[in-house]
This record gives structure tokens, C-alpha cells and sequence, in this order.
């Protein structure tokens, strides 16, 4: 089935939101859910589709041309045609690099319009959110050097007479400069703030992604990140309200973050204390299967 309707997807336009949604949707779900040796055919038959693949170009670039829908909570046709598409996308990125399957068209994307989507958001929906941060996750674990991705508007360095410190770090961070970083942990930072389940999840999944390449790009940059006083306000506002247990699986990760880049500033010996006790006195057989993971990575970091 892969054949016919990829093949389909190839001949249609990004208008044809009734036909291609379904259909992506399809193409996405046979790379998920079968065999490891099927999976690298699957991907194989996808990549070795151009028609298809100029498709989904377009496709993304209708998420910078389209109209924003009347709300957040609002998704329309088009927009869950989006979804489709940088779900697809991000998921083509990964398995290419795993099996390292030739590429026959390459994708195009400029970089500062992905990152602006999420930092602006501009009343798009939260299920698109989520899946432009599955997209930067996938490229942010290759180092934006994936060879399906081609990344356009890249930050340059000016070789300046007196070059700014700034400079050297976005050398460093290149395709990203510092300040797009901030612009967009403060943003992740604020779309937790909202406290929706699945936002939250691929909130801190991106964030965890974004750390790591910072790490191995500029060790000072991530650790400056990482020791931002606001974060430690915004652990006092996920624990606000009716939940106040450190045992929320979205804490639970962030607080790993904060261990594993030695953030004592945000995370205490006291806090810590009170996530070990939580844990002991919790029936941990009745814990939801997300939260029990999360405690698992906390404690092993601690």
C-alpha cells in the first residue's frame, strides 16, 4: 500500500486537505508501527518518492502562508493537514538517519520560521506546536546536518574588526545564534505555564533536546541556560494550584534537567529530599506509567 498511496500524495495539491490528510496520516503510522526490517523498506520506498517529498515541501511551507485559525483551541482542515505533514517529516528525519537510507530529494527549510513558530505562536493550535517541536527535536538530535534537510537563512558570523562576544558563542551554537536560544527556552518556558498535558510533554521533550545540543556545542552556554533564576519561578507555578505533588511527570523531567546540569540555584538539596519522600510514600504500583518513568530517570540522575 506504501506504492499507490504515496504515489497518490505525489500528485495532489496542498489543498486537497480531504485526500492527503488521511493519507499522510497513513504513511506516518506504517513507519511506527511495523517491524524494524520493514520500517527501513518503508522508509527506502518513501525517500526514493521525489513527487512525494516535493509534496510535503509544500506542505510545510503552507504553515508560514496560511491563514492562523479564529483560535488556539481551534483546528481546522488545513491545519490538521500541518500536523500531518511535520509529524511525517520529523519522523523521515530520524529513521533516514538510522538506516541511513539514500536521499533523493532534499528538504528545504529556513530555520528562523520554524523557530519563530514556536516562539510567537501565533494563535496556532496546540497539536500544530507539538508537531513543529517533534520536527525540531528530530533536528536538533542531528545537528540541524541531517541529509534530507537542507537548512536556508542560516546565522553567519560578520567578520567584524572588533567581533562581539555574542559572535564567537553563535559561532559555536551555529545554525542557531544565542539570542534565537533564549527567545526560544522562554517560550518553552511560558507554554508550560499552560499546564495542557500533551504541550507539556513535547514542551519539556524539546527543552531535554535543546540541552543536550547545547552541551555539546557550548558547555558555558547550556549551564547559563540551565541557571536561569526564572525557571525555579516556574517550578513554583507547575506546583501551584490543585496539584502540588513533585510527583508530575512533566516536574519530574524538568527537574532532572535541572540535576543533570547541576542547577543547585534552582534545584535544592531540599527539594530533592522532598521528591525522594513523595516517592517512598507513594503506592508507586498506582503511579501512571508516564510519572513512574519520569521518577525512574530523576532518581537514577540523582
Amino acid at each position: 500500500l506504501l506504492f499507490p498511496v504515496s504515489n497518490l500524495c505525489g500528485k495532489c495539491r496542498p489543498r486537497d486537505t480531504d485526500l492527503l490528510q488521511p493519507s499522510l496520516n497513513f504513511l506516518y503510522w506504517s513507519l511506527h508501527q511495523t517491524t524494524p526490517c520493514s520500517q527501513q523498506r518503508a522508509v527506502a520506498v518513501l525517500l526514493s518518492n521525489v513527487s512525494l517529498l516535493e509534496l510535503l515541501q509544500k506542505v510545510l511551507e503552507c504553515t508560514w502562508l496560511w491563514s492562523p485559525p479564529s483560535g488556539p483551541a481551534y483546528l481546522s482542515s488545513e491545519d490538521a493537514l500541518l500536523c500531518s505533514g511535520w509529524l511525517l517529516v520529523a519522523s523521515l528525519l530520524l529513521y533516514q538517519h538510522r538506516y541511513n537510507t539514500e536521499v533523493h530529494q532534499t528538504l528545504s527549510l529556513d530555520l528562523t520560521q520554524v523557530l519563530n513558530a514556536v516562539i510567537f505562536r501565533n494563535k496556532k493550535p496546540v497539536l500544530l506546536l507539538v508537531s513543529i517541536m517533534q520536527f525540531l527535536r528530530a533536528a536538533l538530535r542531528q545537528n540541524f546536518s541531517s541529509s534530507l534537510l537542507v537548512i536556508i537563512g542560516q546565522n553567519t558570523v560578520q567578520s567584524a574588526t572588533q567581533p562581539q562576544p555574542s559572535s564567537l558563542q553563535d559561532a559555536a551554537l551555529h545554525p542557531l545564534a544565542t539570542q534565537q536560544v533564549f527567545s526560544l527556552v522562554v517560550s518553552l518556558q511560558n507554554l508550560l505555564v499552560h499546564k495542557d498535558l500533551l504541550l507539556s510533554q513535547a514542551v519539556v521533550a524539546c527543552l531535554e533536546t535543546l540541552m543536550e545540543y547545547l552541551y555539546v556545542k557550548n558547555q558555558d552556554v547550556a549551564l547559563h541556560v540551565a541557571s536561569q533564576p526564572w525557571h525555579r519561578f516556574l517550578l513554583f507555578t507547575l506546583l501551584s494550584g490543585g496539584q502540588k505533588s513533585f510527583l508530575q511527570p512533566e516536574v519530574l523531567r524538568l527537574m532532572t534537567l535541572f540535576v543533570r546540569y547541576q542547577s543547585s540555584n534552582i534545584i535544592s538539596q531540599k527539594e530533592i529530599s522532598q521528591i525522594v519522600q513523595e516517592a517512598a510514600e507513594a503506592n508507586l504500583a498506582e503511579l501512571p506509567e508516564a510519572t513512574s518513568y519520569a521518577l525512574h530517570l530523576f532518581l537514577c540522575q540523582v
